[in-house]
């Protein structure tokens, strides 16, 4: 008896997985049910590399759980130093304390680039990164990044410049434009945030923006001498840059999404809008 109160009960606890795909065609040729898609994270994922593809870039990628020298030391960042409080890490239960992490950034990509190859590099490294977040509306706990390193002799600061005004067109479209702020990054010197014109408003000033005109994207820089001593390669010969941002918020930033919470939930009603 109790075995089939059981089995009744799971029968009625039955999940049908190929439920979603009949709650309707989504204009598919031929009416075809709608049997899932790409994320929208995956998507702007694509999309970004076919944009760097195009500009010469190829496409590097690296592990998830790092050691803490390619995610800290190897980036001017040795033990206790103050920067790595810019970052709220979490530590695996494995090795020496504090030694093996998951990596807060996809820049250990650049170092194992640096050891893996010799220069000229240009790539750009996309990845789903962690840190001890507390999630709200512009941050998650786990989130996706991409980075881009160019090293080559002769690099300048205006080849940075020049390389984030042509992704910004290329991607976004034209009249859209990027400009450089100062800022600091352990890893580059000198470096800077980089804005693009907003595009809720085309630069014109909205809420989004807080009526400036222009959304900040990410941090960019020339590589410091220190991260290339650190692998071997020769910084009086070879000068580069490297550029990153935040996979998440451009999705954001395109769709118009006012929390970034909504790209977890897992909400059909809001998956199916793309």
């Amino acid at each position: 008896l109790e075995a089939a109160d059981r089995a009744a009960r799971l029968a009625a606890d039955r999940l049908d997985l190929t439920e979603a795909a009949l709650l309707g065609p989504r204009a598919w040729p031929r009416g075809l049910p709608d049997r899932g898609h790409l994320h929208l994270v995956t998507q702007t994922r694509d999309e970004l590399e076919d944009t760097f593809v195009g500009m010469g870039f190829t496409v590097a990628e690296g592990p998830e759980a790092e050691t803490d020298w390619y995610n800290f030391e190897a980036l001017n960042m040795p033990p206790a130093h103050p920067a790595r409080s810019m970052w709220d890490t979490l530590y695996l239960d494995l090795g020496d304390p504090e030694s093996i992490l998951l990596r807060t950034h996809t820049s250990p990509v650049q170092v194992r680039l640096l050891e893996a190859q010799a220069p000229p590099i240009y790539a750009v490294a996309p990845g789903r990164v962690y840190r001890k977040e507390t999630p709200d509306a512009r941050h998650l706990a786990v989130f996706h990044q991409i980075e881009g390193l160019v090293l080559d002799e002769g690099i300048s600061f205006g080849d940075l410049a020049g390389t984030i005004e042509t992704f910004t067109q290329a991607y976004f479209g034209a009249g859209m434009h990027a400009r450089l702020r100062p800022s600091f990054f352990p890893f580059t010197e000198p470096s800077a945030e980089f804005d693009i014109t907003c595009p809720i408003c085309a630069g014109a000033g909205c809420r989004t923006c807080s009526h400036s005109g222009w959304i900040e994207l990410g941090g960019c820089g020339m590589v410091d001498p220190n991260v290339l001593a650190a692998v071997g390669v020769d910084a009086e010969r070879w000068t580069g840059f490297a550029f990153g941002f935040g996979i998440d918020r451009l999705a954001m930033i395109r769709v118009g999404l006012g929390d970034v919470r909504a790209l977890t939930e897992n909400d059909l009603r809001f998956l199916h809008q793309f």
